[in-house]
């Protein structure tokens, strides 16, 4: 049997195999599924993303199941049991700033109705379908992420640079940077068509 053929960024375990195959590039329109992303991607600054990935279900315990209510009300003795908290990555900063985040997450909830509303307004509501032969012909940012970025730390965001931003709009699928040859490509491609 052929065995399908994928980015071979998710090579290194089952794990991340599982993750490109499942979640990778698929719009998100769920509010709590796309703080989760942004949470996750604010820790993955300067780290891989099997690091974080291998940390998700700590993360998960860690902060609440992602719900930004609950995060939004993380106090000093919450954020001195998540600098101990072995399973998850111990950072001063993005602790601190992951529950500043959650705060600034609730308020874009409340002006545009959901946050989902807000950030897909980057890319006009629509995933953007690139096509990609390698993995060198994918940005590190683009001009959308740099107007997310911008916006975001206008209104007190942290570790949300462009590169992250950009990372955020990948796993979110914002945008389908699977490579043309990857079986995920026209997956995702016809789920966002509505085909």
């Amino acid at each position: 049997m052929k065995s399908k053929k994928r980015c071979e960024w998710c090579q290194s375990s089952p794990l991340m195999i599982a993750y490109h195959d499942k979640e990778w590039g698929v719009p998100v329109h769920n509010d709590r599924k796309l703080f989760e992303f942004m949470v996750l991607d604010a820790f993955q600054a300067g780290l891989s993303w099997s690091t974080i990935l291998n940390k998700r279900e700590n993360f998960r315990k860690a902060f609440a199941n992602f719900d930004p209510v609950k995060v939004a009300r993380f106090n000093k003795r919450s954020f001195e049991r998540l600098m101990k908290d072995a399973g998850i990555i111990r950072n001063r900063q993005k602790i601190s700033c992951t529950i500043e985040n959650a705060k600034i997450f609730l308020k874009i909830q409340k002006e545009y109705g959901s946050f989902n509303k807000y950030i897909w307004q980057f890319v006009d509501g629509k995933p953007r379908q690139n096509k990609v032969k390698n993995m060198r012909q994918i940005p590190a940012r683009t001009s959308q992420s740099d107007a997310m970025s911008k916006d975001l730390k206008k209104r007190g965001f942290k570790f949300v640079g462009s590169t992250i931003c950009y990372a955020f709009m990948q796993a979110a699928g914002m945008v389908n940077d699977h490579k043309s040859d990857c079986y995920r490509y026209q997956q995702i491609k016809k789920r966002a068509e509505g085909r």
